[in-house]
């Protein structure tokens, strides 16, 4: 279904130029969820209002609560596990029903591991006691949804009668959860947008490419430095932006160094290609990532963090840096990564992948854990 607003018309006509495509449609309702405006999710003849809990206000909370309808939880099967839940369905995404007790500070505490039990209000501490169920169509978008705005994966979600009647009343946009799913699984094109030389400490001879994804999302950089030769295998680095370790100098992980370390390598090399895409925190974001550092300051390592948040190991999406080779016109690659899953992927991806190129820099006292945890758990290999 189109967004419906007051005044506007629900259904665009097929043929009309300015109707806003599937991945637009999905996009509007992302910004939405990070606004924290509620939207209207549809599975055939169910539907439902959907609010991302991270950005649930005490006044729609309210508005909820006093809805005939039950309101549900839609948390991933790792966050459910993490809070202690036993006996739950095997699904990745599960929904709960909330009991009537449960207030604004229990259901912000099920969605956020930083909000303790005692912050917990005690009329809401049974807000979880309700048997997990294994989460369809509007459960898994709803979630989908809030990872890919980078929000906390939780969802508050209220069973509609009427949903086009409700998003019309409210002013709210209205989406099919298939279509949701469907276009955020997709692989993103990436549009060429602009490019400039640019002189680098590494090598005078630099250039940078800047694509932008097909759903308006944040773009995504190409970093020729020196003059590869497409005609030949070309040491290639796929780099996912690491604001504390590239900027700041961390010592929690060794991104900053594989990222120098990369760049000195190509030039020796006489040129290579180096992709930065923004897939900050393994693809959560810098706020989650944030929330991941904390946990990891109170014993967890970097997966179980993840996974207390609601997120996968991993979030990335290593098909953007199959996508820029091939808008570059590079086939076959020398791969710079300790990571044996980009090679897989690239490969899966048509990219021929000669080699893998080791990157073992940056190993302090401080990331030792922490490069260990992506040995041991990840797969990922040091030498």
């Amino acid at each position: 279904m189109n967004a419906v607003t007051p005044g506007r018309v629900a259904e665009a006509p097929a043929i009309s130029a300015f109707a806003p495509h599937v991945i637009e449609r999905v996009m509007r309702v992302k910004g939405d969820l990070r606004l924290g405006v509620p939207v209207v999710l549809t599975s055939g003849p169910d539907a439902a209002m959907v609010i991302a809990v991270e950005m649930l206000t005490p006044e729609r909370y309210a508005a909820v609560t006093t809805s005939e309808r039950k309101p549900q939880i839609a948390l991933t099967r790792h966050r459910m596990a993490m809070l202690g839940l036993e006996g739950l369905p095997k699904a990745k995404v599960l929904g709960m029903t909330l009991p009537a007790d449960a207030n604004l500070a229990a259901i912000s505490a099920m969605a956020d591991p930083a909000l303790s039990a005692a912050q917990v209000a005690p009329d809401g501490r049974g807000a979880h006691s309700a048997k997990a169920f294994e989460g369809g169509a509007i459960h898994r978008a709803a979630i989908a949804l809030a990872k890919s705005a980078q929000l906390l994966p939780a969802a508050l979600i209220l069973p509609l009668k009427d949903g086009l009647a409700e998003a019309v009343q409210h002013g709210l946009c209205v989406i099919d959860a298939a279509e949701v799913l469907s276009e955020l699984a997709a692989a993103r094109f990436q549009r060429p947008v602009s490019t400039a030389a640019l002189p680098m400490a590494a090598h005078q001879a630099g250039r940078v490419h800047v694509f932008r994804p097909n759903d308006g999302s944040i773009e995504h950089y190409a970093i020729e430095i020196g003059t590869p030769d497409p005609s030949r295998p070309v040491l290639v680095r796929l780099h996912s932006a690491c604001f504390t370790g590239d900027v700041l100098g961390s010592l929690k992980c060794d991104c900053g160094p594989q990222l120098q370390s990369a760049c000195t390598a190509m030039a020796k090399a006489g040129g290579g290609v180096l992709l930065y895409l923004n897939q900050e925190g393994r693809g959560i974001g810098m706020a989650n990532k944030m929330r991941a550092y904390a946990l990891q300051d109170h014993g967890f390592d970097t997966v179980e963090a993840n996974h207390h948040l609601g997120f996968d190991d991993d979030e990335r999406d290593f098909r953007n840096g199959s996508a820029l080779l091939k808008q570059l016109g590079i086939t076959s690659v020398r791969l710079l990564t300790n990571n044996p899953a980009k090679v897989a992927i690239l490969r899966d991806q048509g990219i021929t992948v000669v080699e893998r190129v080791p990157l073992v820099v940056g190993q302090t006292a401080q990331n030792a854990h922490y490069l260990a945890t992506k040995v041991a758990k990840s797969g990922h290999v040091l030498k």
